[in-house]
């Protein structure tokens, strides 16, 4: 997968819009992150991934799933788009944006899904 791959499905979300965070590409809902380009240009950047199930992730796909120190402390998760497939990605991505989008705009997606 790469960065364009997600931008051609995640665009297609309500509210979900093209940005840049920390001088990489981003994808934004209502101006909050939904996803970026880490600046190895391979990883992204995936908020709203709980500790737990993160640790879930490294443990059973550690080629495709990590983190750093950095990111030790928040709810987020590294993905190697590289080594990715939309199946894995997208699930996060979407309940990422379920949680920024407003409830309208679920709705709306949810009625016309």
């Amino acid at each position: 997968m790469t960065f364009d791959d997600i931008r051609k499905f995640a665009l297609t979300w309500p509210e979900a819009e093209d940005g840049t965070s920390y001088g990489t590409p981003a994808l934004k809902v209502r101006k909050k992150m939904l996803a970026r380009l880490k600046e190895d240009g391979d990883s992204l950047v995936m908020p709203g991934v709980p500790q737990d199930e993160r640790a879930m992730l490294v443990e059973s796909r550690p080629t495709i799933f990590y983190f750093t120190d950095h990111y030790r402390d928040y709810p987020m998760v590294l993905i190697r788009l590289s080594k990715a497939s939309r199946a894995m990605v997208e699930p996060l991505l979407r309940r990422h944006w379920r949680a920024l989008a407003s409830k309208k705009a679920v709705k709306e997606f949810d009625e016309n899904s």
